[in-house]
């Protein structure tokens, strides 16, 4: 098999790039890690639960992560509005990893 040259490769042809390009960002991971934890949650539950975050910020997140199909959003037409996000089933095949990335934060935790 011959040598891999980084120089004629490029990172987002990889799956490992696409896969990048979905969970990169400063809170996505974390409202797939919230999603995987608790099941349906609504917007401001999230919102208290990552803290720090703005409501602008959260709702452009998750208009992404919708879009990418990995967080589903239903809407439930009362007063005052209803909106519960959760994971799809694409989202959820994620799962594996996000277990995985908790295990060895258990395992490798300093302090």
């Amino acid at each position: 098999m011959p040598e891999r040259c980084i120089s004629s490769e490029c990172l987002n042809e990889t799956g490992f790039g696409y896969t990048l390009s979905l969970i990169s960002g400063k809170y996505k991971m974390t409202i797939l890690y919230a999603l995987m934890e608790f099941g349906v949650v609504r917007f401001n539950e999230l919102k208290r639960y990552i803290g720090g975050i703005s409501f602008k910020t959260l709702s452009i997140t998750l208009k992404e992560l919708e879009a990418d199909q990995l967080v589903h959003r239903e809407e439930y037409p009362q007063i005052p509005p209803k909106v519960e996000y959760s994971l799809t089933e694409r989202g959820k095949s994620l799962i594996p990893i996000l277990d995985g990335m908790c295990e060895w934060g258990e395992k490798n935790c300093i302090g």
